[in-house]
């Protein structure tokens, strides 16, 4: 959360903000990553700051594997990944997303 308070006050610094309002995120199931926790921490990193109060908006991001011997890609939801091709049963898989965390966009004044 402390990467996440420095790039949006950048950001709005950059851009002669006020007060930051919103923080719409993309983060993956399998970061480590808890949705009310994030707020709660993120409200103490951000105590007397622009961002003193700003709302995060978590958007989760499912599972994506792609396997490296046939091509297969899937998407699960959470919970449910398995760490093999189902297709052809390969363990020579790449994970295309599910442990990002991105910021998308901030609503400022």
């Amino acid at each position: 959360m402390g990467s996440i308070l420095d790039i949006v006050l950048e950001y709005a610094h950059k851009n002669n903000a006020k007060c930051i309002k919103e923080i719409n995120l993309s983060i993956g199931v399998l970061s480590d990553v808890i949705p009310d926790w994030a707020q709660t921490y993120f409200d103490m990193l951000s105590k007397d700051t622009i961002a003193d109060r700003a709302v995060l908006n978590i958007e989760r991001v499912p599972v994506t594997l792609k396997c490296r011997a046939c091509g297969y890609e899937k998407t699960y939801p959470e919970g449910d990944w398995k760490f093999f091709c189902e297709k052809c049963e390969s363990l020579d898989i790449e994970l295309l997303s599910g442990r990002d965390m991105t910021v998308t966009s901030i609503e400022i004044e």
